[in-house]
């Protein structure tokens, strides 16, 4: 389970997005509300993902999305799975609005589902990755099962990768001054919150052949690291959805 297999127009990457849209998404952040950073740093994701599709003029979609927001329900932003090229039509994600509670237990059924309906046709694919963006404890039943099952899940590629933004002030011993050099978080890295604890025990190893993208672009992620970011401040973020698309593509 290398996870080495590049994404092309005919083995596009898979990516599915848990985007948490409770009532605390509209606290502030670098001094815009957190809903709002969160859609800036997964638009400049999908750009990226539009630069990589693109070879001379021509926009190949080796990259297939899923944008599913989650409060007390769960919101198929997107009707379906796009490719990439047809969002970069549209030119714009639809809008992140907050509701009220977060049951991440759904959201994650709904990722399961539609990994069970994707995978059989993915088996000369990379590997899916669902990426999971929250701020806070989930107020629906435990999303811990529902996502080993959903790590349970592989292609010849690899077991489907879940990554985790947590957006938290608190769950690190001290802020992180410079997050092109942060090392990540590592799975004996002590943390001071008990829902971040559970978030690592939901995130995947970082591939090495991801690791290798994010060095390329200047970040230094140590080998061991846990596909989980602290959404501290924007930069934070950023990477986090960054990560999320690092997935290695035919050059």
């Amino acid at each position: 389970m290398n996870y080495t297999i590049q994404a092309s127009q005919r083995t596009p990457a898979l990516i599915i997005y848990l985007i948490d849209i409770s009532a605390s998404m509209n606290m502030l952040m670098d001094g815009k509300r957190r809903i709002d950073v969160v859609y800036e740093a997964l638009s400049l994701a999908i750009r990226q993902m539009v630069y990589r599709s693109t070879k001379g003029n021509r926009l190949t979609p080796r990259y297939r999305i899923a944008i599913l927001a989650y409060s007390d329900d769960v919101y198929d932003l997107l009707n379906g799975i796009k490719g990439i090229d047809e969002i970069a039509a549209v030119g714009s994600l639809p809008d992140l609005t907050p509701r009220r509670f977060s049951d991440s237990a759904k959201a994650f059924q709904q990722a399961e589902k539609i990994l069970q309906a994707e995978l059989p046709r993915m088996q000369d694919c990379p590997a899916p990755l669902v990426c999971h963006m929250t701020d806070g404890v989930s107020t629906g039943e435990d999303p811990e099962p529902i996502v080993r099952r959903i790590m349970s899940m592989s292609v010849p590629d690899g077991n489907v990768l879940v990554e985790n933004i947590f957006i938290s002030d608190h769950m690190l011993e001290e802020p992180i001054a410079q997050p092109r050099r942060w090392r990540g978080i590592l799975p004996d890295t002590p943390l001071h919150e008990e829902h971040a604890v559970k978030l690592r025990n939901m995130s995947s190893p970082l591939p090495e052949s991801y690791r290798e993208m994010l060095v390329e672009a200047d970040y230094l992620l140590a080998p061991g690291a846990l596909m989980m970011l602290p959404g501290s401040c924007a930069e934070l973020v950023s990477i986090g959805f960054q990560m999320s698309a690092a997935t290695p593509v035919r050059a």
